[in-house]
């Protein structure tokens, strides 16, 4: 062996830093390795929205919450039949979460608020009004030292925290909002401050080196290292043309992200349209592969976090931009029929459209948003997103041409169309109950808009709405433990698994806009303290 630590975390999002983070504070030597040259995998393009139930901040603010009501509402919204298979992980992520929030707070420069955002399934028991959203507070960068330019971009401005971006209306008025918060936006330039991922990755990074953890960019793990037994000893790491082995002495933790940039494996468990990819491309199944070598059983590789997306050229080329203009008054959804098969406003937009057959093929794909031109005029992302895509818009004067330029059939749309006119007249959506003023799930969001306004403003306007991707959400099964499973349900001893890169348990539907970031850090700080308990 060439290198010998405690535990050796494969990834640097949010789920693999946590675990550094914990293993670290807990007194083991910890090796970070990132297989690109930036930091913060998908959890640093985010807008690190967090879903934490029971968490401190609630408490303090006087609202009522409790583990026992978090699961009553993660059980009520769970796919049917997964309670068999997930609700012991459920169980460990509704105690993991607040306290892990407690651990990030104490060892890190990290400092959450919650925002004003409730539980979007708001009618299922145990949700709450308001106390399980939050989002970090702006960070300088050169709080992460000689990583401070490392730290991976995203497609949305890292200038504005979460908490502005659904508390004002930026999304409408971008250019307003920005004058409005010009004071701020100025000193947050001065200092180098950003928030959202920017924010979460430099307070995680930050807390990991002052804890001691060696940090290496560049190096792509390509083979785990199994002894007799079966148990991960290390891993093979290729770096800079040179191969080393590095000896994991209480194990590994693969948090590589998703694997939605190998085509293969997207075209395999996501077959049909794909739009957009909003991840890093770094994000190609690595820890996946390295796992089923060493025996692990995956699960859930059909789920992925499905985003309402425009098209942004980012680092040279088109990726996703998450923006719901989806849910315009003037904006319609359409299957590949040409008609309406959902309540737009639904939380669980992408779930819906990504709905499969027994076969596992899509049921509506591809998907079209359908509006009037007022779009363009309410939502300038949309026009941004027109012009880094000449291909991304399609309008024509009538909806009949409309349809034609798209290869829908022209007496369905224009069905669907005047059904919708209609419901707008009404003022009452009898197909799917969509509410004729903006959805009460989305109080305290600013960018979700809702109503019902009449497509009747020529030229009329397709978008695409298949799957963009922020990231999948299956791979290696594990326990509660986050220690990866063989197909038979015994423990890989030294191997474990968080975020993106393990088989998720809350899958595609989301229980919240923070569902990914929330829980992938809970399962780093439980694999964390598993690493610490381990031939202790």
């Amino acid at each position: 062996m060439d290198d010998a630590y405690d535990a050796v975390v494969l990834g640097s999002g949010a789920a693999g830093l946590t675990a550094a983070l914990t293993a670290a504070v807990s007194g083991l030597r910890v090796l970070v390795l990132e297989k690109t040259d930036r930091i913060g995998g998908t959890s640093a393009m985010s807008g690190a929205g967090t879903w934490i139930p029971a968490n401190h901040h609630a408490e303090a603010a006087g609202i009522a919450d409790s583990p026992a009501e978090a699961l009553e509402y993660i059980r009520a919204a769970a796919p049917e039949g997964w309670a068999a298979t997930e609700d012991a992980l459920w169980q460990r992520l509704v105690t993991a979460s607040p306290a892990m929030l407690r651990f990030v707070e104490a060892h890190s420069p990290l400092r959450f608020r919650l925002t004003p955002e409730g539980d979007p399934l708001r009618n299922l028991p145990g949700a709450k009004p308001r106390g399980r959203m939050l989002s970090p507070l702006p960070l300088s960068r050169w709080r992460a030292g000689r990583f401070a330019f490392r730290i991976r971009r995203s497609t949305i401005p890292e200038i504005f925290t979460y908490h502005e971006a659904v508390e004002t209306d930026l999304y409408h008025h971008p250019y307003r909002t920005a004058l409005k918060l010009w004071p701020r936006l100025a000193w947050r330039l001065l200092v180098n401050s950003r928030g959202k991922g920017t924010a979460l990755i430099t307070g995680l990074l930050r807390g990991c080196l002052d804890a001691g953890v060696r940090i290496e960019l560049s190096a792509r793990a390509v083979a785990l290292q199994q002894d007799e037994t079966g148990a991960v000893t290390g891993v093979a790491v290729e770096q800079r043309g040179r191969q080393r082995t590095i000896q994991a002495r209480r194990g590994v933790v693969i948090a590589t992200g998703g694997f939605e940039w190998d085509v293969a494996l997207r075209a395999q468990h996501f077959p049909g349209k794909v739009d957009y990819l909003g991840s890093p491309p770094g994000n190609a199944g690595d820890g996946h592969r390295m796992a089923q070598a060493a025996g692990a059983a995956l699960a859930h590789m059909d789920q992925a976090t499905l985003t309402p997306a425009v098209p942004v050229r980012h680092e040279g080329q088109l990726m996703a931009r998450p923006v719901p203009f989806h849910t315009e008054p003037n904006a319609i959804l359409v299957n590949r029929h040409g008609v309406r098969f959902v309540n737009e406003l639904v939380f669980n937009i992408g779930e819906a459209m990504d709905a499969r057959d027994a076969a596992g093929q899509p049921l509506h794909l591809p998907c079209w948003v359908i509006a009037d031109a007022r779009l363009l005029h309410r939502l300038p992302p949309a026009r941004w997103a027109a012009k880094d895509d000449a291909g991304w818009l399609h309008s024509a004067a009538s909806i009949p041409e409309l349809a034609q330029a798209i290869g829908l059939d022209p007496v369905a749309l224009e069905a669907t169309v005047a059904r919708y006119n209609a419901a707008c007249a009404a003022q009452k959506d009898a197909d799917f109950g969509r509410p004729s003023a903006a959805d009460a799930a989305a109080s305290g969001d600013k960018r979700r808009r809702g109503g019902l306004e009449a497509l009747d403003w020529a030229p009329f306007l397709a978008m695409p709405f298949n799957r963009s991707i922020l990231g999948t959400k299956g791979g290696p099964r594990t326990n509660d433990q986050a220690e990866v499973l063989r197909p038979d349900g015994s423990v890989i001893a030294g191997l474990f698994a968080a975020g993106a890169s393990s088989a998720n348990p809350l899958g595609t539907r989301g229980v919240g806009t923070g569902t990914t970031i929330g829980p992938y850090m809970a399962w780093g700080h439980v694999a964390g303290l598993r690493l610490a308990q381990r031939n202790a």
